[in-house]
C-alpha cells in the first residue's frame, strides 16, 4: 500500500489529501481485484492462482487493470477487448478530489466496476450516502461481494446508469466511471441545484478528458479537465466497422492530395485530437496497416457515425512524406472538414481540453470554447 500511495502522489505531482490517504488505507485495492485479470497492451490473461506475485503487483500498480473482457463472454480464438476494469488509482484519486464531496453529502455513482471507488466513497461518507449502479449483472454481484468482504455496505444496484436512479434522487454529487459522449438527460434531474456531475468524456474521434458540470434548474454547465480515458457507457456504444458498415464496392470516391500529415490529427497529440473531435462531432477514425494497395503502408479511414460519408488518407511509409493521397465519398467531405478543423485549432492558439466546456439541457447540449456563447458544435455529438 505504501508503494501505491507513493506512485499516486508522484503521478499527481503533490501529496494525496489526508482524507483520501485514510480511505486508500482502509479500502485495500486487492480485495476488489478478481482472481483472473488481463494485463498489457495485448490483454494477456493473468491468474492469481498461477502467478500470485504478478497478480499482486498488478493490484497495487498505478495502472488500470482489466477485470472483464467481451462483456463477460468467452472470446475463444476471437478478438479480446476490455469491457470492465479497475481504474488507474491516481485517476481515481484525482476524480474523487474534483468531485469535492463533504460530510453529509450523498453520491450516485454510475459504473460500479470492481466496487473499489464506491468503497472509497463509502469510507468517506458512510455507506448509507452512496448508491452505485452497474449495468452488468455479473459485475454487479462481484462488486457487491467485494464491498461486503471489505466491510462496506453502499447500495449496489444492477441498472443502466444512463437512466439515473430515481430512488436516490436528488443527490449532491453524481460521478460516472464510464465515459459518455452526451450527458444523459436523466442526470439533470438526478442532481440537486448546485450539485456536481463528474464524468469522463468520449467523442467519436478520441476518448479523453473529464467533464465537471454544475447543475442549476435542470441545466448543467462546466468545463473539461485534461485527464481520464475510460470505456464508453454501454448504452452509448456504436458497433461500426469500415468494411461491414461504411465502404461499399459500388462507391466511387473522389481523389485529391493533402499536405496535412494524417498523424498530426490522429497521432500522439491528444489535445489536437480532442479539439478536432469536438469540432467534427460525429466523425471517427481507424487505421488499416498494410492494406494490400501498391505503395500504401497505412491507410487512415474516417467515417461518420451514421455511415453516410467516409474518407481515406494514404501514407506510403516514408517518414519524410509531404503529401498524401485522399479519397472521399458521401455528402460530406470528411478530410476537407478535418483540415478546416485543424486550421481552426491552430488559429485559436491550440486550445487544450481546459478551454472547452459543455452546456447540457433536456433539449440538447453544446460544446463551447472559452465561453458558453462561443459554441463549437450544438445539439449533441
Amino acid at each position: 500500500m505504501r508503494g501505491l500511495l507513493r506512485f499516486v502522489a508522484d503521478d499527481l505531482g503533490r501529496e494525496i489529501p489526508d482524507e483520501w490517504v485514510r480511505a486508500l488505507a482502509a479500502v485495500p485495492r486487492h480485495l476488489f481485484i478478481p482472481d483472473r485479470i488481463w494485463v498489457g497492451d495485448d490483454n494477456e490473461p493473468l491468474s492469481r492462482a498461477e502467478d500470485p506475485a504478478g497478480w499482486l503487483r498488478a493490484a497495487y500498480a498505478n495502472a488500470p487493470v482489466v477485470t472483464q473482457v467481451n462483456d463477460g463472454a468467452d472470446p475463444g480464438d476471437g478478438d479480446v477487448w476490455p469491457s470492465s476494469s479497475a481504474s488507474m488509482p491516481s485517476v481515481v484519486v484525482r476524480m474523487l478530489e474534483d468531485l469535492d464531496v463533504r460530510a453529509g453529502m450523498n453520491v450516485l455513482e454510475v459504473g460500479s466496476g470492481t466496487g473499489w471507488n464506491a468503497g472509497l466513497l463509502a469510507h468517506r461518507l458512510g455507506g448509507a450516502n452512496v448508491t452505485t449502479l452497474e449495468v452488468d449483472a455479473q459485475v454487479t454481484v462481484a462488486a457487491r461481494t467485494a464491498l461486503g468482504r471489505a466491510g462496506f455496505r453502499p447500495e449496489v444496484v444492477c441498472a443502466d446508469g444512463g437512466d439515473g436512479w430515481p430512488a436516490a434522487q436528488p443527490v449532491d454529487r453524481l460521478i460516472s466511471t464510464c465515459a459518455v459522449n452526451r450527458v444523459p438527460t436523466a442526470w439533470l434531474d438526478q442532481v440537486r441545484d448546485g450539485g456536481i456531475i463528474l464524468t469522463p468524456w468520449e467523442n467519436p474521434w478520441i476518448g479523453w478528458g473529464t467533464l465537471r458540470l454544475t447543475v442549476h434548474e435542470g441545466r448543467a454547465e462546466g468545463r473539461f479537465m485534461p485527464y481520464g480515458s475510460f470505456m464508453l457507457m454501454r448504452g452509448q456504444r456504436s458497433d461500426l466497422r469500415i468494411f461491414r458498415d461504411v465502404v461499399r464496392d459500388e462507391h466511387v470516391p473522389d481523389e485529391s492530395v493533402t499536405d496535412l500529415d494524417p498523424w498530426a490529427v490522429t497521432g500522439q497529440d491528444a489535445e489536437a485530437q480532442f479539439a478536432i473531435g469536438s469540432r467534427l462531432g460525429d466523425v471517427w477514425h481507424a487505421r488499416q496497416h498494410d492494406p494490400d494497395v501498391d505503395g500504401v503502408a497505412v491507410r487512415l479511414w474516417l467515417a461518420t457515425t451514421d455511415a453516410s460519408s467516409w474518407a481515406a488518407v494514404d501514407w506510403d511509409g516514408n517518414e519524410g512524406a509531404r503529401s498524401f493521397t485522399v479519397w472521399q465519398h458521401g455528402p460530406r467531405r470528411l478530410w476537407d472538414e478535418t483540415e478546416t478543423a485543424h486550421r481552426w485549432w491552430l488559429d485559436h492558439g491550440r486550445p487544450g481540453p481546459d478551454r472547452f466546456g459543455v452546456t447540457a439541457t433536456k433539449d440538447g447540449q453544446a460544446v463551447w470554447l472559452d465561453e458558453p456563447d462561443n459554441p463549437v458544435r450544438t445539439n449533441g455529438l
